[in-house]
């Protein structure tokens, strides 16, 4: 083994770029050779949070970087496979004795990886060296200080990308790959979901700094227009095509010439909200599972099949909310306003757990980040008890979000040859209505499955009157001193 070629490996995961990757920056400071890898690992590809629309954007933006690395004649080495197996085979060839990572603000079987992963490098004499992600603190007990020290993570220099010819070659790749089961990273061509890569990310980046963040505010709430006025940058900041912190200081670069600083501001702000809940995750990793408020952990909900079948297909009679589940489920994308509402409908109004929710949701959105997912799911499901409860109407949502019922129309194609007023409430329409539009309730639309109105107040009375429970408020007080603090300017609200 000694006489080995000594060998810094990265494991790249949620941060797919070269740029400002300290991982590779660390690696290289080693001094010696270095090899970038991707491990597709059976467990997470099997896990029922993703989908294969996650495996193409990684493997869009592994195939990118394989681009931007052919100068430096090196690529990704990208195999299915386990980790600590991986590094096992490659112990055949070089001497690995220097890992590098992040630290992955995962789902819990990610993190019971990890510590096998710590235990098979301190068994094998490997250091593991794992950097900072986009500033979220691993190891902290409560919020103290920690806006300035995420402000001054985010203004602080980036690690740039100078290998010095380091990077292992195509060559000496392509002869280990002979060893492993390479990964096809071809996806599909013409897609509706946003590809994967630094150089989709970066066009993201520079329209919407040049121009569509003029309308950010004004936009961000629109069912049809939000797609053009949001910057679209999260799923690239989810799987870490860029860092929070290059889209940081791009933002604070544009802001002095910039036509419309409250939009910019606006847009920044939500990347601190962001890493607030990254951060609140990394604290309270049980979120994934059970309520952060044990109050809400007595809440019991029965399992509607049929309920969840009807919402997960987009075919609830309810138009708003059909048309932004199929939205989702073809495209990946809903902005925050729509996301909020259905899963307000799916826990208030179809009285499911959010649990079911947030699994299926997880799959859906291209931008899953298990950070933000969570806590978002149980904030919008009124089950953290310091936030404010919303239960969305989504007959009022469409009416004023999408007022000429153009999203609707788009995505619930039957409804699309009735008047504005009937497509958004079309089990309102008379049998002489429709028959005028040659249009059939029950058959060419469902009939809404619940009582908006009858069970809307079922879930305000009974959340409200949990919000007194001795147990939630107990854990109200917990909550804010550990997520909170005086000095932070974070509405933990949202």
């Amino acid at each position: 083994m000694y006489n080995k070629e000594p060998l810094a490996v990265v494991w790249l995961k949620r941060d797919l770029r070269l740029q400002d990757n300290e991982a590779i920056h660390n690696a290289i400071n080693t001094g010696k050779r270095v090899l970038l890898l991707f491990v597709f690992e059976d467990f997470l590809i099997k896990d029922p949070h993703y989908d294969k629309r996650h495996w193409d954007f990684i493997k869009e933006s592994i195939a990118d970087l394989n681009q931007l690395l052919l100068p430096y004649n090196s690529k990704i080495l990208a195999v299915t496979s386990e980790v600590a197996a991986t590094i096992n085979q490659l112990q055949q060839h070089y001497n690995i004795r220097d890992l590098f990572s992040h630290q992955e603000t995962g789902l819990l079987c990610t993190y019971h990886r990890d510590l096998k992963i710590k235990r098979y490098c301190h068994n094998n004499l490997i250091t593991w060296t794992e950097n900072i992600w986009n500033g979220v603190l691993r190891g902290i007990n409560n919020r103290k200080g920690w806006v300035s020290q995420w402000k001054n993570y985010m203004d602080s220099s980036q690690y740039s990308f100078h290998p010095k010819k380091q990077l292992l070659t195509l060559h000496e790749i392509e002869e280990l790959e002979k060893q492993f089961s390479v990964v096809n990273l071809k996806t599909p061509e013409q897609s509706p979901i946003q590809k994967g890569g630094i150089t989709e990310a970066l066009r993201y980046q520079n329209t919407f700094f040049k121009d569509r963040y003029l309308n950010y505010t004004k936009g961000i709430s629109k069912s049809e227009i939000a797609k053009e006025t949001c910057s679209r940058l999260s799923p690239y900041l989810a799987w870490g095509n860029l860092s929070t912190r290059q889209v940081w200081q791009t933002a604070k670069a544009v802001r002095p010439l910039s036509k419309n600083k409250k939009d910019l501001d606006a847009f920044t702000a939500r990347l601190k909200w962001q890493a607030h809940f990254i951060q609140k995750f990394e604290m309270e990793h049980t979120m994934e599972n059970s309520s952060i408020n044990k109050g809400y952990q007595m809440l019991k909900k029965n399992l509607s099949k049929k309920y969840q079948e009807a919402w997960e297909t987009g075919q609830t009679g309810i138009p708003m909310i059909d048309a932004s589940m199929r939205c989702l489920n073809e495209t990946g994308y809903l902005n925050f306003k729509m996301r909020a509402m259905i899963v307000s409908f799916f826990t208030h109004l179809l009285w499911q757990p959010w649990q079911d929710c947030a699994i299926y949701l997880s799959k859906m959105f291209i931008d899953f980040e298990p950070g933000i997912h969570f806590a978002q799911v149980q904030m919008q499901a009124g089950e953290t008890g310091v936030n404010t409860l919303r239960i969305y109407n989504p007959i009022k949502n469409g009416y004023e979000l999408d007022d000429n019922a153009d999203f609707i129309k788009k995505w619930v194609p039957e409804l699309a040859h009735l008047q504005t007023k009937h497509i958004h409430e079309p089990y309102l329409m008379t049998p002489l209505q429709q028959g005028l539009f040659n249009f059939k309730l029950g058959i060419d639309y469902p009939l809404p499955i619940i009582d908006l109105n009858a069970n809307r107040k079922r879930a305000n009375k009974i959340l409200w009157e949990m919000k007194n429970d001795p147990m939630v408020m107990q854990e109200n007080d917990r909550i804010l001193k550990k997520h909170t603090t005086n000095n932070t300017k974070l509405n933990i609200a949202g």
